[in-house]
């Protein structure tokens, strides 16, 4: 881990300075024509736009944020704060759970609460403004790097401008460290007068949580508004390239900052070119499991475009073991980067702190029920079930313990028993239900499937005549107009599958066998009962990997449905 040495270190520390200070007057100044908003592009903000939050940073440079709403005026929560994060169909690490995000200002009509996220990935030519060039050199792994002293012009300013990569985490936590520390200099308050404020106080420079990344890469509010939150990406499939450098567009090469399309609330590269460290560790699931190393979102210039979506997280091994050297070393990667974030405390005062604690008993009587925190991650019905299986031992002690109180516990039992009963219905309905709405997908699917087997018959007869008479060519563009139309509709019955099969997983295989015993009781029609045998399979796949397969599906259904008839 010792630092690599290099010729410029050489240099007179004066001359390296006013070298350095010229080149970030270039990358200030040297920005192509003023674009339509009031700020000009420079190398810090190439895409200026309304509602920027422009930090400054030493010797000139700058560093912009967005502010990303998050609903609710109070201090604990609000019901459409809950929401849903992974991906029923992804990687093994990407298993649905359900959460309350939090913003950490409130906004300024103080009816909602804002996160506030880096508008671009960390550049090089910001670490280098916080840290200096020798620092970075110091700090990367990539050889490139090395070359930066040798660069001028535009070359040098695309490099700078291109993510923080091939660092250690504990660089990035370094640079953060040492940021906070020039903002918050008593000698120049000015440098704090941006910041976002909680109760007057500022924020400070910080690594964005995990919730915090996929809520605003998922398109927050509005998203679960349009119905669109669920996706998997936020722009259409077909449009990744507009938005993402990924394997397919830059094939392992990192690209500047901000060259392709912004997205949800205005941030650019939020899929692609680096995998963005998140704060906290990383564990198998979002927040549970065995903490292991440090989270990264979004994929990065060696990531497939199919591979993009909002969920994909993995991990980066911080201390990454050396097995050719047998040691252990700090983890440098070619396509591991950050975006900063601005938090706050929780609390920042003895007023705040009083008054947060006042709202506490209002939340806990009402709208804690509603919150992952005491219920379980999908079947938001079992965690009450077990935490009456807890008070039984306790009852069964204190009527031990006191003879007096026998009578009145036993009756406390008693009627928990009842709840316990109705509760257990309410897993076999919600089990029932899930499991009826799923085979309705399925049943769905199966009838566009045989129409698109039938018109593709059709199609066929239609471009033989065609290929003799070109007044049968409107024929193969109607028959192609409704097959594209039934595929569209198979897709969309797929994914309502897909939704109900993930979470009718999480429910006891009691209870999932008694809704298939239920529905294959009410004399179901024979297309009923092979949707039916199909779903089965896939629900007890589904139950031993934990991991949805819909192209799988697909095509189980499309082998099992083949030359179908419903008589």
């Amino acid at each position: 881990m010792n630092a690599p040495q290099h010729s410029s270190r050489a240099r007179q520390p004066l001359q390296r300075r006013a070298a350095w200070l010229a080149v970030l007057l270039t990358l200030a100044l040297g920005a192509p024509v003023a674009a339509a908003q009031d700020a000009a592009p420079s190398a810090w903000n190439p895409k200026p736009a309304e509602g920027d939050l422009v930090l400054p940073m030493p010797d000139g440079a700058e560093m912009v944020f967005r502010r990303i709403p998050v609903p609710g005026e109070g201090f604990w929560g609000d019901r459409a704060r809950i929401i849903q994060l992974g991906d029923a169909s992804g990687g093994i690490f990407e298993g649905l759970q359900r959460t309350q995000v939090s913003g950490s200002f409130p906004a300024a009509d103080g009816k909602q609460w804002e996160i506030v996220l880096g508008k671009y990935e960390l550049t090089r030519g910001q670490f280098v403004a916080v840290m200096g060039m020798e620092a970075l050199l110091a700090a990367s792994g990539d050889p490139e790097d090395q070359k930066l002293p040798t660069l001028q012009g535009r070359a040098l300013r695309d490099a700078l401008m291109k993510p923080l990569a091939f660092v250690s985490y504990q660089d990035v936590l370094a640079f953060m460290r040492r940021y906070n520390q020039w903002l918050f200099d008593p000698a120049h308050p000015e440098r704090v007068q941006g910041l976002p404020r909680l109760e007057g106080v500022p924020g400070f420079i910080r690594l964005p949580t995990e919730e915090e990344w996929e809520y605003a890469a998922r398109g927050g509010l509005q998203a679960i508004e349009a119905g669109r939150f669920d996706d998997r990406l936020p722009m259409p499939a077909g449009e990744i390239n507009e938005y993402a450098w990924h394997l397919g567009n830059a094939r392992h090469q990192l690209r500047p900052v901000g060259l392709r399309k912004a997205g949800a609330f205005g941030l650019h590269d939020l899929f692609g070119n680096v995998q963005e460290m998140s704060a906290g560790v990383f564990r198998p699931e979002i927040w549970q499991g065995k903490p292991g190393g440090v989270a990264v979102r979004g994929g990065s210039v060696s990531t497939p475009a199919a591979e993009l979506r909002s969920a994909q997280r993995a991990e980066l091994d911080v201390y990454a073991w050396n097995a050719d050297q047998k040691k252990m070393e700090e983890r440098r990667s070619f396509n591991s980067g950050a975006r900063m974030a601005i938090g706050a405390n929780v609390v920042v005062s003895t007023a705040q702190f009083a008054q947060i604690e006042k709202e506490y008993e209002a939340y806990r009587a009402d709208l804690r029920r509603s919150t992952p925190v005491g219920r379980t991650l999908d079947n938001l019905v079992a965690q009450a079930s077990v935490q009456i299986d807890s008070v039984d031992p306790i009852l069964d002690r204190l009527m031990k313990e006191n003879a007096a109180l026998r009578e009145p516990l036993a009756a406390v039992q008693a009627t928990m028993g009842k709840a316990r009963e109705q509760l257990e219905l309410a897993q076999r309905e919600n089990a029932r239900g899930l499991a009826q709405d799923a085979a309705r997908n399925g049943v769905n699917l199966s009838v566009y499937l045989s129409r698109l087997e039938r018109l593709a018959v059709t199609l066929t007869t239609a471009k033989e005549l065609a290929a003799m008479s070109t007044r049968y060519d409107e024929q193969v563009k109607a028959v192609e107009t409704s097959m594209a139309e039934l595929e569209t509709a198979a897709r969309e019955q797929l994914d309502g599958y897909r939704d109900k099969l993930a979470k009718l997983g999480e429910y006891d295989k009691a209870h999932v066998a008694l809704a298939f015993q239920t529905l294959e009781g009410r004399e179901p029609t024979r297309r009923e009962r092979t949707v039916l045998e199909v779903l089965k399979q896939h629900a007890k796949v589904f139950e031993e990997t934990r991991r949805a397969d819909p192209e799988r599906w697909m095509e189980d259904f499309r082998a099992r449905f083949k030359g179908f008839t419903d008589s």
